[in-house]
């Protein structure tokens, strides 16, 4: 996690009380970014002792809730977490190994947000996932051949 982030501050600014469970599970996701909530429960429960999965969860969907983390979820996996908000960025997954990394978005100021048909909705995020592999796979199957 970065040393400049002030978690506290975090939660105070999005109105959420600063307790133990909240600042670990931030630091988690910070520190671990696209992880999921079983890997997360392993790091908060490695750094502040034991914390029942069911307050991982309450504390994840608060922190969702107040915009301080998102929760993204690619097809065919379990959800994700991420310390990342509030610009428009997209994701690739690699197929292979299920690696997650964040992409900018591609042009301009955030030209998917356009959509040619939006059937009268008033659009203000999409969620567009790139789908290939890594490099870590990509060399392995390269060696292989």
């Amino acid at each position: 996690m970065p040393a400049t982030v002030d978690l506290e501050r975090l939660l105070r600014s999005a109105d959420l009380r600063v307790t133990r469970p909240r600042l670990a599970v931030l630091a988690a996701v910070h520190a671990l970014p696209h992880a999921d909530t079983d890997t997360l429960i392993a790091a908060v429960r490695a750094e502040s002792g034991d914390v029942s999965h069911q307050a991982v969860y309450d504390v994840l969907k608060a922190l969702t809730g107040a915009g301080l983390v998102r929760r993204i979820q690619p097809a065919d996996s379990v959800a994700r977490y991420e310390s990342r908000v509030g610009d428009n960025h997209h994701h690739v997954v690699c197929r292979s190994c299920g690696e997650i990394a964040d992409v900018d978005c591609a042009v301009g100021e955030a030209p998917c947000l356009t959509a040619t048909n939006d059937a009268g909705f008033v659009i203000d995020e999409a969620e567009v996932i790139y789908w290939g592999r890594c490099p870590r796979c990509t060399t392995a199957a390269s060696d292989l051949q």
